[in-house]
């Protein structure tokens, strides 16, 4: 079965810094405003760009990890979420070749690439070369002959003749210009400590940006070339993935993993009457807003397909939870910049640890973690987990190999997934809960907390991989 032809394109670069961001988003942005129907998505684990990129098409930002969800899914994943477009942009990760470390092209943007059969474009940042571009574009293009580096896009281009002697350069590369952005009109977008600021924080700023790009690509670049070069893309083959039949062909909880030891046997779980919406759907909510803007669309989607009513609320704002709740999940983003908006709407503080305090599931990664702590920089926040939590000098970064070590109401012990960490936060703990992983990886140690329905950890993870781990959370909250 054909499960995608939708046409496609990579953009990578050879490191990071040279522009990828500005180009696949503008290029989004400048094929949606001809009326086409743009998949976007971004390699890796980012939550950040994706935003920027469902501003720029009206859709569902995705990512496409190799390493969180296998080799394996990528295609099915991509195919899902460009169903029915005319376009797809997938925004590559640091250079081309740059994988998870230590495991070759696993995750890399080549990597992608191949597993989609896309054409790829380099964008490369020219503003301190002229022809040596030819011998690093050279390079890129002839590394790995399945990667095809079909058209370059020049970025920082200083001047008309500057422009000149880079596309004398690349003549005889036969890797043809597709585009030359000026380096006069470079777009900012403001940072800090974890990359980019969110859409969600400055989403009056945000879509400017986007237009900014959007007015920038469509001035220096070949959109008519780009597309052709889409088009050229083969279709895929295969089942493309679908949330409901993951659910449902989610596999049974493993046997627990002897190297670890100390398992905790399952908790007993007892039925407990809690609202219910009228059709029999049990109410996941799903925290939101400037402080939580890190979730993966496919979370939401295996959450309903197991039979959950997924409901955003905005732990900034919101002073209740949505009517009905049975479970909560508290995704990533940046607790720590709104700490004294999140300790001062009490309410709701006192809302969550009621819930978790009474049994019910509550899985939260950390931005979540944090906000379970007692307290995070001094300012109080939910004190359901006997920790606090404050900013740290040195930035936590990179994927991990897990394995649960507790019984929670995400995974049974020994369930084996992998995660990624991106943190600048320190949590100090004190006790009464158990450890949630095993980390196998840069070195063994345990990490996060189980505590009664409650699994918060620093690591992220893509429920894609274990679908199971959905099913498992909406039937804690049916019978919690």
């Amino acid at each position: 079965m054909v499960t995608s032809s939708v046409p496609r394109l990579v953009i990578a670069a050879p490191s990071s810094g040279s522009g990828k961001t500005t180009v696949a988003t503008g290029l989004m942005a400048a094929f949606a405003s001809r009326g086409l129907a743009v998949s976007p998505h971004k390699v890796g684990p980012d939550y950040i760009d994706p935003g920027y990129h469902a501003l720029a098409t009206g859709r569902v930002g995705r990512n496409l990890d190799a390493y969180l969800c296998g080799p394996e899914l990528i295609a099915p994943l991509f195919a899902h979420g460009a169903r029915g477009c005319d376009l797809a942009v997938v925004e590559g990760v640091m250079g081309l070749f740059d994988g998870a470390a230590g495991q070759g092209e696993l995750a890399s943007t080549a990597h992608v690439a191949k597993l989609l059969r896309a054409p790829v474009v380099l964008v490369v940042d020219a503003s301190s070369q002229s022809r040596s571009v030819a011998a690093l574009v050279h390079g890129f293009a002839s590394w790995d002959p399945e990667v095809r580096v079909a058209g370059v896009i020049l970025n920082k281009v200083g001047s008309e003749r500057h422009e000149v002697m880079l596309r004398e350069a690349l003549d005889a590369s036969g890797v043809p210009v597709l585009g030359v952005l000026r380096r006069a009109e470079q777009v900012q977008t403001p940072s800090r400590h974890l990359g980019l600021v969110p859409v969600a924080e400055r989403r009056a700023e945000a879509v400017d940006a986007v237009a900014a790009m959007a007015s920038r690509v469509r001035e220096g670049c070949d959109l008519d070339g780009l597309l052709a070069l889409a088009r050229s893309a083969p279709a895929l083959s295969g089942a493309g993935w679908s949330a409901a039949e993951a659910v449902l062909d989610s596999p049974p909880p493993p046997l627990p993993d002897p190297e670890l030891g100390g398992c905790a046997p399952e908790p007993p779980v007892a039925p407990r009457a809690r609202p219910q919406t009228p059709d029999g759907l049990r109410v996941v909510a799903l925290a939101g807003g400037p402080a939580f803007t890190f979730s993966y669309a496919e979370h939401a989607e295996l959450l309903a397909a197991a039979g959950a009513e997924v409901v955003s609320f905005d732990p900034l704002r919101d002073e209740r939870l949505p009517d009905g709740t049975g479970g909560v999940v508290i995704g990533g983003g940046f607790p720590e910049v709104y700490a004294a908006e999140l300790s001062a709407n009490e309410p709701l503080r006192k809302a969550v640890a009621e819930l978790a305090l009474g049994g019910a599931p509550v899985a939260a990664e950390c931005a979540g973690l944090l906000y379970l702590c007692r307290e995070l920089d001094g300012q109080p926040m939910c004190g359901v987990l006997d920790a606090t939590a404050r900013m740290g000098e040195r930035l936590t970064l990179g994927y991990r190999d897990a394995v649960a070590v507790s019984q929670s109401v995400l995974a049974s012990a020994g369930t084996r997934m992998r995660g990624h960490e991106f943190h600048r936060t320190v949590v100090e703990p004190g006790a009464g809960a158990a450890p949630a992983w095993g980390v196998r990886a840069p070195q063994r140690r345990l990490e996060g907390f189980v505590q009664q329905g409650v699994h918060a950890s620093y690591l992220h993870t893509h429920w894609a991989s274990e679908p199971g781990v959905a099913r498992r959370f909406v039937e804690r909250c049916l019978t919690s």
